[in-house]
């Protein structure tokens, strides 16, 4: 079969991709920018991949006439906070356009649960996604779903933020509102189990774990399956606006998802019954069994995708190719060298920084300055990294983005989004005669941005000296 998977290179379409592999299917990825599909050389064999932004309607599309089923999986929420509904409104016509002069026969969308009397704004723009891909040219099979529970799902790594971090916890008081959190697991189960199920077919299901929890209930369970214990306290003083601020300086999020996410979270998400379930014979896992799911792909290292890879996590303009090209003039930069004896072991060295890793020296420096980010509106660095030792292009690795991961060039490349009065790239690169080149470069804008590169110049002397030379020790 067929298969068209939009958002292919988000959180669910990297979990989803390899199950219809696995199934023999014949998939088409789509994605905005085809060099940051985060998938090894062996699984971008197997696929075919076309570039589309839904939201360009003077791009030149085209989507394989022999498409069987499509599944859409795109979602703005975490792009804007004033008109993301606008944005998926317009992607979801276009969509329905360029699948007119298919022969797809099914679409499958991954929705939210909206059945509660009064919807948040994120929650109405799901339903009117769904309302608009209803008038397409092809049968709907529509899952409406719930806090989805994996690792790297933005819910998970909130929940894991908030606790791990706060022992006692100050909340407002929508962690008293009601959810059905569902694993990524059975999300991805119920997502192949409609797949040309024509039961399904125009049709409306929502998805849900067995347990209806309040999010203060889902935080002492995390706790509990951790093995720690937690107390939480609920004022009702605390503003949307406060609640965003609060969720944004305590957890790796976004403010502008953590907006959209208080605004959803005073809403109830419940489902209606568990009709589809039965349907496909599926058996939900409880909310404590995602949780330990999740944690045991940590443990692991086999942690597939990441809310945070997303390029709106950041502060980045969606087009990454306009930032690898490293300015040559107007630029102040720190350069470092160093010889070294094993290349590829200094190799290994560089694909790990950042994240539990850190970055080989001052590690105490780096994470106040994260912290001055943060209190900046940058993203600090609770992002982390995905993988311990796998990048992509387009990835987080803390506040910075990664441009450029070739390790056949030996060279990485990032660029910075934490929040500066300029713009900086920090490259490390490894040439023929075994020497690593490290460089610092910064694009300042007007006098505040040379103020701020001299203020921090005998910061970068100890730190970018001592951090070339911890790399190049090949251990």
């Amino acid at each position: 079969m067929k298969i068209l998977l939009t958002g292919a290179n988000g959180y669910i379409g990297m979990r989803l991709l390899p199950q219809l592999l696995k199934k023999g299917h014949e998939v088409v990825c789509v994605v905005r920018d085809e060099k940051r599909l985060s998938v090894d050389f062996s699984t971008r064999k197997k696929i075919q991949v076309i570039e589309i932004d839904f939201l360009d309607e003077g791009s030149v599309d085209t989507i394989p006439k022999d498409i069987d089923t499509a599944y859409y999986l795109i979602h703005s929420m975490t792009s804007s906070i004033a008109d993301f509904d606008e944005k998926e409104a317009m992607a979801a016509r276009r969509f329905n356009t360029l699948l007119e002069n298919t022969d797809c026969k099914q679409v499958i969308y991954l929705s939210g649960i909206v059945n509660d009397n009064k919807l948040s704004k994120h929650l109405s723009s799901r339903k009117n996604v769904e309302d608009i891909l209803y008038q397409g040219k092809f049968h709907l099979t529509v899952l409406r779903a719930g806090i989805i529970v994996g690792s790297g799902s933005s819910s998970f790594e909130i929940i894991r933020d908030l606790c791990e971090k706060l022992p006692f916890m100050i909340t407002p008081k929508w962690v008293l509102t009601k959810s059905q959190p569902i694993a990524i697991r059975d999300v991805i189960n119920f997502l192949m189990g409609v797949l040309q199920n024509e039961n399904t077919y125009d049709r409306s299901f929502d998805i849900g774990g067995p347990d209806v929890l309040t999010y203060k209930q889902m935080l002492h369970k995390y706790a509990k399956v951790r093995g720690f214990k937690n107390w939480i306290f609920t004022v009702p003083i605390m503003t949307p606006k406060l609640s965003s601020y609060w969720l944004y300086f305590v957890t790796s999020t976004s403010f502008k998802l953590a907006v959209n996410l208080v605004d959803s979270m005073k809403m109830e998400v419940v489902a209606r019954d568990n009709e589809l379930q039965e349907l496909l014979g599926i058996q939900t896992h409880t909310y404590e069994e995602a949780i330990a799911m999740a944690f045991k792909k940590i443990e692991q290292n086999l942690v597939i995708s990441s809310w945070k890879d997303s390029v709106v996590s950041g502060q980045v303009d969606e087009d990454l190719e306009k930032y690898i090209q490293v300015p040559k003039y107007g630029v102040l930069k720190d350069v470092q060298s160093i010889a070294i004896d094993d290349d590829q072991k200094v190799l290994d060295n560089i694909w790990r920084i950042g994240g539990e890793q850190g970055w080989y020296y001052g590690s105490w420096l780096w994470k106040i300055r994260g912290f001055l980010d943060k209190l900046n509106g940058g993203p600090g660095l609770r992002r982390g990294r995905t993988n311990a030792d796998k990048i992509f292009p387009g990835d987080a690795l803390d506040f910075w983005r990664v441009l450029l991961a070739d390790k056949k060039t030996k060279r990485l490349l990032l660029f910075a989004e934490m929040r500066l009065p300029g713009e900086a790239w920090l490259e490390f690169k490894i040439d023929k005669n075994n020497t690593l080149h490290q460089i610092a470069t910064f694009r300042p804008k007007g006098l505040r941005g040379r103020l701020y590169w001299y203020s921090v110049l005998p910061f970068h002397y100890f730190i970018f000296g001592g951090m070339i030379r911890n790399i190049a020790k090949a251990q």
